[in-house]
């Protein structure tokens, strides 16, 4: 590697910015396997962030770094240690995963600042990955590339990179490279169920953290995640298509196409949707275009395969949703409700479903509506939990359910909200007029999220007692309330749900 000057952030924490992890992907490395860096002379300046990569995403508050340097040079890694680590530390590690619908994102967004983590003697690290046309472009001419045949996988590829890049190097800094927790939220979480599903790196992870999250492998809501795997047919047909749609003839051709004109395509969706109950329904959206394909060598199965085969490293897994990341639908009548919810629950369902979810008024509708699919989230979680021990893993599953809104802001407990929480980031970064019950929140939230890094169990420090989900029917709520409870609140609202779940595909 070579010497690094570090970036004091905290008193207590050294901070190295920039760290290359991988050979740069561009020019002819574009759509490449990531390899490993060269090694630098003298004495590399780790006090800036390296470059965000190509994106046009243009996210709001936690997705976003709020850079405008962007680049195909971009594979930098971040790493927050305690100022008294040595290379005979051995502390452990925890690698995180940016989410952004595998279309914007950067190690360098403020509320993935590591310090606060890394002051309980943890080594933290993030880094940057290949997204959109860059991340996970497939065609045929890149399978014969490949020497895997396959393609269309590279920002998975650059995290399994990181992964090597970390079990090798982050002695240096203090940690334990044989001893890392891979976590992540969104298209993050999908990318650390990834790596634990991926034969190139679930050995190279003692356990994964997954917020917003895994979900059961019938679960229709997947459709519209970054977590819903391409298929490698449709994405090699969409690969052809692209080249066409860029008027070039080969990947050549393409890799001469500057990134603005790629990043035009950037945030394309990928019309799944059409031909099922959900085709003119707003309850389920599409995916992204970009995101990972079940290529045979990356990823060999879509993941209620893999659960089913047992084919994924058997770790620990700590997972979750929000409550404000449900559906939020209204309606302008309850004629337009019942009507929405017949078209799209097959058979006799919408009766018990009409039953367990009664409305009078559009304004109930719009309620019911809501509690519909954020029951949805909590028994999808837990599904996942009993598909993966009924395939055969034997390491627990903890499943928490966040419901705390932070303050001065109206979108409730939204999609990546615990953030600020577990990385104990509340008074740094926002205009938030934080609470004395955020403070305990903060406290309360790293210390179970710091229980599991350190032992693949959220459990310990005086907390209250975090079941995991093969010993109840239920999901720790954390936030408003803390405790085990209900997965629905009535047996109905639950059978409804696995009703529905039946007539879906599997994911």
């Amino acid at each position: 590697m070579g010497e690094l000057a570090s970036d004091n952030f905290l008193r207590a924490v050294n901070v190295y910015k920039g760290i290359p992890f991988a050979t740069p992907p561009i020019g002819d490395l574009r759509w490449t396997a990531p390899t490993s860096p060269s090694n630098w002379t003298g004495v590399l300046n780790a006090t800036s962030f390296g470059a965000d990569c190509a994106q046009s995403y243009s996210a709001l508050g936690l997705f976003s770094s709020g850079s405008e340097d962007i680049s195909e040079d971009c594979l930098y890694m971040n790493i927050w240690a305690p100022a008294n680590a040595t290379s005979t530390s051995n502390l452990l590690v925890y690698v995180w995963i940016y989410g952004g619908r595998f279309e914007g994102g950067a190690g360098s967004v403020p509320t993935y600042d590591g310090s606060h983590l890394a002051s309980k003697d943890i080594v933290v690290v993030n880094f940057n990955y290949r997204m959109g046309p860059f991340g996970f472009l497939a065609h045929p001419e890149l399978d014969e590339e490949s020497g895997h045949n396959a393609s269309g996988n590279y920002g998975l590829l650059d995290q399994i990179q990181a992964l090597a890049f970390v079990r090798e190097e982050i002695a240096a800094f203090g940690g334990n490279g044989s001893h890392i927790t891979v976590g992540g939220q969104s298209a993050g979480s999908a990318s650390a169920l990834d790596m634990m599903y991926s034969p190139l790196s679930s050995d190279k992870i003692v356990a994964t953290i997954a917020e917003s999250g895994a979900r059961g492998p019938h679960d229709p809501e997947t459709y519209g995640l970054a977590t819903a795997h391409r298929s490698k047919a449709a994405v090699l047909a969409a690969g052809v298509s692209f080249l066409a749609e860029m008027n070039v003839t080969s990947i050549a051709e393409l890799r001469n196409v500057s990134m603005a004109d790629l990043l035009i395509y950037g945030n394309a969706a990928d019309n799944v949707l059409t031909g099922t109950v959900f085709e003119n329904s707003t309850e389920v959206t599409n995916p992204p275009a970009w995101r990972p394909v079940i290529d045979g060598y990356v990823l060999p199965y879509l993941y209620g395969e893999s659960l089913s085969l047992n084919a994924h490293g058997d770790i620990p897994i700590f997972t979750g949703d929000n409550r404000g990341e449900t559906s939020a639908t209204t309606f302008t009548s309850l004629a337009a409700y019942q009507s929405v919810y017949e078209e799209i629950l097959l058979g006799n369902l919408s009766a018990s479903f009409f039953a367990s979810y009664p409305a009078t008024d559009a304004a109930t509708a719009g309620n019911q509506s809501f509690a519909f699919w954020d029951d949805i989230n909590r028994v999808s979680t837990w599904d996942w939990a009993q598909a993966w021990s009924g395939g055969g893993a034997t390491q627990d599953v903890f499943l928490y359910y966040w419901t705390h809104a932070p303050p001065n802001q109206t979108a409730g407990a939204y999609h990546g909200s615990e953030l600020w929480y577990v990385f104990g980031n509340l008074p740094t970064y926002y205009n938030y007029t934080w609470t004395a019950q955020d403070e305990f929140l903060q406290q309360q939230m790293g210390e179970y999220w710091v229980n599991f890094i350190n032992t693949g169990d959220p459990n310990g420090r005086n907390l209250t007692s975090f079941p995991a989900a093969s010993e109840v029917r239920q999901v720790m709520w954390l936030g408003d309330s803390t405790g085990a409870s209900y997965l629905t609140n009535g047996t109905g609202r639950f059978d409804v749900i696995q009703e529905f779940f039946s007539q879906q595909i599997e994911f």
